[in-house]
């Protein structure tokens, strides 16, 4: 089945969070502590082991561990070398936690990096070939749709969208892609954006679908998702931290169970019609598990998009 065949697409959840959980030996940081990605290379069965968490929760979607694997992020543990290895290596854990499991897919995610343009920090063409390089690893290592998530800025996120449209056409690879976009407690985009005014510039692009993760909890994503359900074309996704963190004794921590999580999205599926569910920070396979079994036998609901 092809990706737009599925009704729902479910996809996994945290990463980073959860890796913090797992005991990871002091050496496969290879003294880059804090650099998740590195993991691809150093410690393969860690990763590959919280992909497989997600798979035998059922989601079918598993986003790769290369959120900052691009140039930008990995100069910074000195790693600007290792951007192909790693990004190769991630797909391939990926794949190996999926072993094979019909109607589960990879998705090679990108993140924001650290550098955003429109705060001066980086040109937009310093940062186009960084995820040039980041881009073409992911999809030449064989990811079935490509994840750009998290976006903070409306320049970063056009440019890489214009970069990666550009990279599938050289290499005649017409993977699905997928935005998301990171709206603050604020009611706006890091840089300003609101989601009217996000959802009027990416739609000319040609994405597969287009909504929010991170942040924040379903509650404070629901006006935004309710506004994508009125006007937003094609497909919505909405992947939220389990709440807004909280530090208990000295440990960030997310409070929103497993079962509130799920019936809240269950909820964005059948009045908003969001057909692309996942989750983001504190998000743990119990939590996808429970959003598996709330959404068996469930359709989106139907939209009236207004033009």
């Amino acid at each position: 089945m092809k990706l737009d065949d599925h009704p729902i697409l479910i996809l996994d959840g945290a990463c980073g969070t959860n890796l913090q959980e797992m005991n990871i030996p002091v050496q496969a940081w290879d003294g880059r502590e804090g650099c998740n990605e590195i993991l691809n290379l150093t410690a393969p069965e860690i990763v590959i082991e919280l992909h497989r968490g997600f798979v035998e929760a059922g989601a079918m979607v598993l986003e790769t561990n290369t959120f900052g694997a691009s140039r930008i992020v990995l100069e910074e543990y000195n790693l600007q070398d290792q951007v192909v290895a790693i990004n190769q290596a991630a797909v391939a854990n990926a794949r190996a936690a999926i072993n094979g499991k019909a109607n589960t897919y990879v998705a090679g995610s990108i993140g924001p990096g650290t550098k955003l343009p429109s705060l001066g920090h980086i040109t937009v063409d310093q940062l186009a070939m960084a995820y040039e390089e980041q881009i073409e690893a992911l999809v030449m290592a064989g990811v079935d749709l490509l994840i750009i998530e998290t976006c903070q800025d409306m320049l970063q996120t056009k440019t890489v969208l214009v970069t990666c449209f550009t990279i599938l056409e050289r290499l005649h690879k017409p993977l699905p892609v997928m935005v998301s976009i990171t709206i603050e407690r604020t009611g706006t985009m890091l840089v300003g954006t609101d989601i009217a005014a996000a959802a009027a510039t990416f739609e000319p692009f040609p994405i597969f679908s287009f909504g929010l993760n991170c942040a924040t909890g379903p509650a404070d994503m629901e006006s935004h998702i309710r506004y994508l359900s009125q006007h937003w074309p094609g497909r919505i996704s909405c992947v939220p931290n389990q709440g807004l963190p909280e530090v208990v004794d000295g440990k960030t921590c997310y409070s929103l169970t497993p079962e509130v999580y799920a019936r809240e999205m269950h909820r964005f599926v059948t009045e908003y019609g969001v057909s692309v569910i996942g989750g983001c920070c504190g998000t743990t396979p119990v939590h996808t598990k429970a959003l598996v079994k709330a959404l068996q036998g469930v359709q989106p609901k139907e939209r009236e998009v207004q033009v």
